[in-house]
């Protein structure tokens, strides 16, 4: 099961390394990490995604709030909250098909950032289902590169 995982912590130098080590070092995996500061700049917040039975999660919540850097932790799992991601693709765009590819990306709402002879390349936000259709649609032209950010989260209350 996919868990959701915000960490505040303080913007110092060696965190996002200690935190990375407690994954490794327990044998946890990490499907994305975001990091980025926060409205305060002695903060920053920490976006994991991990993958676990609830047991495990529990213990990896528990290491986390014991490091010295951690300001709080958030299962979202246990709550309501907002979830988004960027992803940038690049697209085989031939003339006879490229109207139908900018047709497909006005109706998931995702725009078209750069055009080139050969491709197209579409920025879209928003949850996983959503990029997955998407992008699954898209592989049907032919995909030749893509980046994604990772989950982004906050709680809605």
């Amino acid at each position: 099961m996919r868990h959701t995982i915000s960490v505040l912590v303080e913007n110092k130098f060696g965190v996002l390394t200690r935190v990375a080590g407690l994954f490794s070092g327990r044998g946890y995996n990490i499907d994305s990490l975001n990091v980025a500061p926060t409205h305060d700049g002695t903060l920053s917040r920490m976006t994991i995604v991990t993958r676990g039975d609830d047991a495990t999660v529990d213990q990896i919540v528990k290491q986390l709030n014991k490091l010295v850097d951690s300001v709080k932790v958030i299962n979202y799992g246990q709550g309501d909250y907002i979830d988004r991601e960027l992803v940038l693709v690049k697209v085989k765009a031939e003339p006879q098909n490229r109207a139908e590819i900018c047709q497909m990306a006005e109706l998931f709402r995702a725009k078209v950032v750069d055009v080139q002879p050969e491709n197209l390349t579409i920025e879209i936000t928003g949850g996983e289902s959503k990029i997955e259709k998407f992008i699954l649609l898209l592989k049907g032209f032919g995909v030749l590169d893509l980046t994604r950010t990772g989950q982004v989260a906050l709680p809605r209350s």
